[in-house]
């Protein structure tokens, strides 16, 4: 996906099984951001400053939903290990992260593996991406620093 182009609807369930839906947003901005595998060191590091600005997210009409390919009881079980208390999807068929653009190749220590790339998608009120971080950009210790400072220009 790019720039300019709306989100799929239905994005999927989340660590307790609620359907999540772009709908469920309307009127509220998004910041979806996928990461490849929760309980890792950079995936934690993500989710925990995004969790640690999330009142500051708010404030600037954001709302936070992560994704991965990793099953709702992993989510869950990392959900509950850091007190992360925002939609976490279970996207084991990879569909929403093909759909957004953000599965693909990537190289880790000299090996081609297929999996999902760090990505986070800033979505406006009506469900339409104004700006991407793409992998080699975020920074995952202040990623949520990055955001706000991108939103604050």
């Amino acid at each position: 996906m790019n720039i300019g182009d709306r989100i799929p609807e239905i994005l999927g369930k989340d660590q307790n099984g609620n359907e999540i839906k772009a709908s469920d947003y309307k009127g509220r901005k998004i910041v979806l951001y996928s990461y490849p595998k929760a309980n890792t060191s950079g995936c934690t590091a993500e989710a925990c400053s995004l969790q640690e600005h999330k009142t500051e997210l708010e404030a600037a009409g954001y709302s936070i939903i992560g994704v991965s390919k990793d099953k709702e009881a992993l989510q869950k079980k990392f959900a509950d290990a850091y007190q992360l208390d925002f939609p976490l999807i279970a996207d084991t068929e990879t569909t929403l992260l093909q759909q957004l653009g953000c599965w693909g190749e990537k190289v880790a220590c000299g090996r081609r593996t297929i999996g999902t790339l760090r990505t986070t998608y800033l979505v406006d009120e009506n469900g339409v991406i104004e700006k991407i971080f793409g992998p080699k950009e975020i920074k995952t210790k202040i990623h949520a620093e990055q955001i706000l400072d991108y939103i604050k220009g």
